[in-house]
């Protein structure tokens, strides 16, 4: 008879193991926000949320510089999440509506 190795005489399948808590690709994401100056939302735990690119970061902080605003140090334990901006930047140039017709004199 072959040897099992099943604890207390059970047959029962067991469960899958749970995902690791840490992925170790946070610095490879930073890395990746920071070579091209994304733009990146940094919601705090307060509930707060500050926008500019990640200049640099370490293992315990970011640096987010930021237009027109003074560049913020951000402790990582002050961070609930990191996501690419996607709202355009404001543009420069006046948008006519295609909509209106436009007179001509």
């Amino acid at each position: 008879m072959a040897f099992r190795g099943t604890s207390n005489g059970s047959n029962a399948p067991r469960g899958k193991t749970p995902p690791p808590d840490d992925t170790h690709q946070e610095a490879t994401y930073l890395k990746a926000l920071g070579e091209k100056q994304a733009p990146v939302s940094i919601k705090l735990m307060g509930g707060e949320v500050v926008r500019g690119w990640i200049e640099y970061y370490d293992r315990r902080m970011v640096r987010l510089t930021r237009d027109g605003a003074p560049n913020l140090f951000i402790f990582k334990h002050e961070i609930a999440y990191i996501a690419e901006d996607t709202t355009p930047k404001p543009r420069t140039e006046k948008i006519v509506s295609r909509d209106v017709p436009i007179r001509r004199k």
